[in-house]
C-alpha cells in the first residue's frame, strides 16, 4: 500500500536491516512474488485468521519469554473529526501528548474501536502498542517498490477530489469548504514510523498504550484552499474554465464519496509527542499545494 510501501522502503535500507526478518501483508500473488525477490516474506491480507494469529502469537511469545512485543498500529486523525460538513471551522486542537484529553474521545469515533483494542492489549502487558495517526497524506510515493508496482504511489483524499473535479470539470468542496485538516507528506510520515520504531526498540519507556498516540502533521489547510489549487491546475491544463470550487451537490456526494461528507469535517491536532522522539518533518502546507499539479498529471496519465 501507500503508507506500507513507504515504511518498507525505509526498513530495507535501515542500518540494522541485516538483522530483520520482514513479513508483509499483500493483496496479490504477483506482488508476493516481487517481494520475495527483495527478501521479504509475504502473507495474505485477505486471511482474517492470519491477522488474529499475530496477536495470539505475541501473547504466546510473552508467555514463553516474558518479553512484551512491540506493535506499531496505523490509526488516523479522522479519529478527531467532527460533522462540520464544510460549514464551519473549529478552535479545538488535539495534542498527542495529552492522553487525558484524548481519552475523552467517544468510542464511536472513527478508528477508535481498533485503537481501544490496541490500548487494552497494552494494558494486559504482553505487548507494547504504539498508535501512529497520519493526517491528510499527500505527495506521490517513489522508490523501487513503486517502480516494481508493488506499492501504491497515491494517497486518498486529494486524488479523490482531483478525480471528482476532472469528472465534473470543476473543482469542488463539501459545504463552504471552511473546515480545517492537518497534512503530512508521504516521506515525512514514513520517517515518523521509523523514528518511532527506533525509539521503541531503544527505550521501553517510550510512551505506549494510552499515552502512545503519535500524530503525523506539519501544517493545516482548509478544503476550500485545496479545491482552489485543484481548480487552478485544471484551468491551466484546459480541463476547467473556472478555478473557483463549487459545493458538491448531494447527488455528487453520493457519486464521488459514497454519500460521506467526511472530507468536510474538522480534524485539528499537534504532533508534539511525535517530535519528542526526534521526528523532524520537512514538508509544509506549501508543499501540499505544490503537489497537486503532479497528482493531476499522474492521474491523467493513468487515465
Amino acid at each position: 500500500g501507500y503508507i506500507g510501501g513507504s515504511i518498507l522502503e525505509r526498513l530495507l535500507v535501515h542500518p540494522d536491516a541485516h538483522s530483520f526478518e520482514i513479513t508483509t501483508l499483500v493483496r496479490s500473488q504477483n506482488k508476493a512474488d516481487k517481494l520475495k525477490k527483495l527478501g521479504v516474506t509475504p502473507a495474505d491480507a485477505d486471511d482474517l485468521e492470519a491477522a488474529k494469529a499475530i496477536l495470539r502469537g505475541l501473547r504466546r511469545r510473552h508467555r514463553a519469554t516474558g518479553i512484551p512485543s512491540i506493535f506499531i498500529h496505523t490509526s488516523g486523525t479522522g479519529l478527531l473529526s467532527d460533522n462540520a460538513a464544510g460549514l464551519y471551522a473549529t478552535d479545538k486542537i488535539w495534542d498527542d501528548a495529552d492522553a487525558d484529553d484524548l481519552e475523552t474521545l467517544p468510542d464511536s469515533a472513527p478508528h477508535r474501536d481498533v485503537d481501544l483494542a490496541m490500548i487494552n492489549a497494552d494494558n494486559e502487558g504482553y505487548v507494547r502498542t504504539y498508535l501512529v495517526a497520519p493526517s491528510t497524506i499527500y505527495g506521490l510515493a517513489t522508490g523501487r517498490l513503486v517502480k516494481a508496482e508493488i506499492a501504491n504511489n497515491h494517497s486518498q483524499q486529494v486524488p479523490r477530489l482531483i478525480r471528482a473535479a476532472l469528472d465534473r470539470r470543476r473543482a469542488g468542496m463539501v459545504g463552504k469548504g471552511v473546515n480545517i485538516w492537518p497534512n503530512v507528506h508521504i516521506d515525512d510520515i514514513g520517517d515518523l514510523y521509523i523514528a518511532l520504531f527506533d525509539a521503541a526498540i531503544a527505550d521501553p519507556r517510550t510512551r505506549h498504550g494510552r499515552e502512545g498516540y503519535y500524530f503525523g502533521e506539519n501544517g493545516e489547510h482548509t478544503l476550500y484552499e485545496v479545491g482552489k489549487h485543484i481548480g487552478r491546475v485544471l484551468v491551466e491544463l484546459g480541463k476547467s474554465d473556472i478555478a473557483e470550487p463549487t459545493t458538491f451537490t448531494p447527488k455528487e456526494i453520493d457519486k464521488y464519496f459514497a454519500g460521506s461528507t467526511s472530507l468536510g469535517s474538522n480534524s485539528r491536532c499537534r504532533g508534539n509527542r511525535s517530535r519528542m522522539i526526534g521526528w523532524q518533518p520537512k514538508k509544509t502546507t506549501k508543499d501540499l499545494f505544490a503537489s497537486i499539479r503532479p497528482e493531476v498529471n499522474d492521474i491523467l496519465r493513468r487515465g
